[in-house]
């Protein structure tokens, strides 16, 4: 309508169509916005024979880009009258831009008494049948009743068999009657749709809206736990009593739609104790939903900084490392295709009531290319702080691009500060910036959390700068695997455990030897004290006089 090239846009598109007048008529109007670019897009009135059937209907509000949205009717055609006029036009209120659009519409003829009393009146005036004629009639009739039964039985069958399998995609919902006289008014939505191009797979249950709508009171916002780039994460309790976080994406957003389909099309294939589950997901009623296992302990960033919940120890902050350097090692090498996440950060990386870390939000994730390729161009994406600066400058993806990330995130641990944090002096608002500095200055322990000072064992800590680094690394092709990432991490926890026993014992004993503990170990030449564990990777750099690496050289060292 916006496009008719005519001096004013106050206009109305008309259809007439002809019927018998003096019968009912049930009206079905479709309509799917493929042109709306913000809410206001498409704001119009609808007519049926001159009477307001739908005023000021917001359909880019009502539903998303590509959502099929149908209307019903039933219009009482008056005697003398022998059309139906169908209008869509510009509201009465006044918008930017008027623009309207009618997509499809069903007309179908209603039975009426009118109707049957016809019939019986044409039976009526039929002649009297002879005997012959009337037991041919009565075969004729038992015959086609039998017919017809069979074929209702058959037709029930088909329609049980077809519910049974999900097959029913159409979920009406209720709406009050216009006010125009004669027109009786109903609502439906087709379940079925998520783009043009494709539906969306199964991973879990799809639930229903309803059932959605009970988990969370109706979206109470006095539930919601977090908020996101897709949307609130409510906290739910479903049907059967299990706790779950209900994430509901905004449905006027194109990228949400995307988000939407690629985190159940990656949750499917995707099972590893160190990944969050999909539980279910919802798509219809113009609602994107998707639900998951709750974690109770919340986002990994909530227990580093930004709020009362108690510091984690030097431990349990290995062991969260670990469990989500498990997880995406699997991503990496456990499945058919290399997955990339791509949005590693630590509101990503979620804990349990036990801390154990679980990576999560899959919506930016990809396969990696194949054996063949080294890597896949793509557009550039993922959350600013965290982003691989070779990633970024060639546009080209591996799953080193993860390690990058995860790297920022063992700082982040390691630092108790966000990873970019512009309150602080321009050289420390970047964390990998500030951090490199020091360890490449042999004094990463100036940046550590304080609430950490006095029980971090130096050899842990060692292995643990060293470990950043290399994650850290300017291009791709230097950085380590995450297999050698996780390993190095748990040596980190073997030398941080064996540091705490031996503290443990020379408590019990009654001394007070403080060997190994972070600051106090250092020599006079700035080389510290390791505890048994090489670094794994890319070992070329490695100065041999240095006790960090003195293992290498033994074959014993692993």
């Amino acid at each position: 309508m916006a496009d008719a090239r005519v001096g004013s846009q106050r206009f109305n598109l008309s259809w007439a169509f002809p019927v018998d007048p003096g019968f009912r008529y049930s009206v079905r109007l479709h309509f799917c916005d493929v042109v709306g670019r913000n809410s206001t897009d498409l704001v119009f009135d609808v007519y049926l024979n001159n009477d307001t059937v739908l005023s000021s209907f917001d359909l880019s509000g009502t539903l998303g880009l590509f959502d099929a949205y149908f209307v019903d009717f039933v219009v009482a055609v008056p005697p003398g009258l022998e059309r139906i006029l169908l209008q869509v036009g510009p509201p009465r209120v006044s918008y930017s831009q008027p623009n309207a659009i009618l997509n499809g519409v069903e007309i179908m003829k209603l039975g009426d008494q009118q109707t049957v009393r016809r019939v019986d009146a044409l039976t009526a005036a039929q002649p009297a049948l002879t005997g012959h004629k009337k037991k041919v009639a009565v075969i004729s009739s038992v015959t086609a009743g039998g017919a017809m039964f069979i074929i209702c039985i058959l037709g029930m069958l088909l329609f049980l068999r077809r519910r049974r399998k999900g097959k029913e995609k159409r979920r009406s919902l209720s709406r009050q009657p216009s006010s125009s006289v004669g027109l009786d008014t109903h609502t439906g939505i087709s379940a079925s749709k998520v783009s043009a191009a494709r539906s969306c797979p199964s991973s879990g249950p799809s639930l229903g809206i309803g059932q959605i709508m009970q988990a969370t009171n109706n979206f109470d916002e006095g539930l919601v736990i977090g908020v996101g780039g897709f949307g609130k994460v409510y906290k739910g309790v479903l049907w059967n009593d299990t706790v779950v976080a209900v994430k509901r994406g905004n449905p006027r957003s194109q990228q949400g739609l995307l988000e939407f389909r690629t985190e159940i099309e990656m949750l499917s294939k995707l099972r590893h104790r160190h990944l969050v589950s999909l539980i279910g997901y919802c798509h219809e009623a113009g609602e994107m939903v998707l639900v998951y296992e709750f974690m109770a302990g919340g986002p990994l960033r909530e227990h580093l900084y930004g709020s009362a919940l108690p510091a984690l120890s030097w431990k349990q902050r290995l062991k969260v490392c670990i469990g989500a350097a498990k997880g995406l090692h699997y991503l990496h090498t456990g499945v058919s295709e290399t997955i990339i996440h791509r949005d590693v950060k630590t509101t990503n990386i979620l804990l349990d009531h036990n801390l154990s870390a679980k990576v999560s939000d899959f919506g930016l994730s990809m396969s990696a290319p194949a054996i063949d390729q080294a890597h896949v161009s793509t557009a550039v994406k993922g959350s600013f702080g965290y982003l691989d600066p070779d990633y970024f400058r060639r546009q080209q993806l591996t799953d080193k691009s993860d390690v990058y990330s995860f790297g920022v995130v063992l700082m982040e641990v390691f630092c108790a500060r966000p990873a970019i944090d512009p309150a602080l002096p321009r050289e420390q608002v970047n964390i990998v910036d500030w951090a490199m500095k020091w360890q490449k200055l042999g004094q990463l322990e100036r940046l550590m959390d304080p609430r950490l000072v006095g029980s971090v064992s130096i050899g842990s800590l060692r292995k643990f700068g060293e470990t950043a680094e290399k994650c850290l690394a300017e291009y791709g092709v230097d950085r380590p695997t995450m297999g050698d990432v996780l390993w190095n991490l748990e040596c980190a926890l073997q030398q941080q455990e064996s540091f705490l026993r031996s503290a443990g014992e020379a408590s019990s004993s009654g001394t007070n030897d403080a060997q190994g503990l972070l600051g106090r170990t250092r020599r006079a030449g700035g080389d510290a004290v390791d505890e048994g564990c090489s670094i794994v990777g890319d070992v070329t750099n490695a100065t041999v006089g240095t006790t960090v690496f003195s293992q290498i050289l033994d074959p014993r060292g692993r």
